[in-house]
């Protein structure tokens, strides 16, 4: 299968979905900030200044899988039916869990990616006053359904 975000002068462009069939699709992504033991104790016990940081963290993944559209160029607006976030609290890293949902010309990866990085990028953003050593990463997707391509699941996940 070829790219599809090229037209025939090998020009950038958002690809054509009208034909396609709408379908429920769910996609699945995962990453991970790394931090230090303290830090991870501040966030247990709510002492970081900046406030709740899972509870922005959980907001602002919410809001950038809504934005996805507006800072992926080639990334259609859709219409999200549904997003959640989970965090899974270690000892020196949180694990990011992103689902969302829609019925749809597209699929949702873009959008579930994109929640993750937000809402790992703000446990930074909350955090970097006590610990400017965390480190965001291993962002993929895990799973996805719906669509032309039908289903996928990252194998060791």
């Amino acid at each position: 299968m070829g790219l599809t975000h090229f037209n025939e002068n090998g020009r950038a462009h958002m690809v054509e979905v009208t034909d396609k069939s709408d379908t429920y699709r769910v996609a699945l992504a995962k990453g991970q900030i790394v931090m230090k033991p303290s830090t991870i104790e501040a966030i247990r016990s709510s002492d970081i200044k900046k406030g709740d940081v899972l509870n922005v963290a959980q907001v602002a993944g919410i809001m950038g899988a809504k934005k996805t559209s507006d800072i992926i160029p080639m990334c259609h607006p859709l219409m999200l039916t549904g997003v959640n976030l989970e965090f899974e609290i270690q000892d020196d890293r949180i694990i990011i869990l992103a689902t969302v949902k829609t019925h749809g010309k597209t699929g949702v990866e873009m959008e579930a990616l994109t929640a993750v990085s937000v809402a790992a990028l703000t446990i930074y953003d909350m955090c970097k006053a006590i610990d400017k050593d965390m480190v965001i990463g291993q962002v993929r997707l895990i799973e996805k359904t719906g669509g032309k391509s039908g289903h996928y699941k990252r194998q060791g996940d």
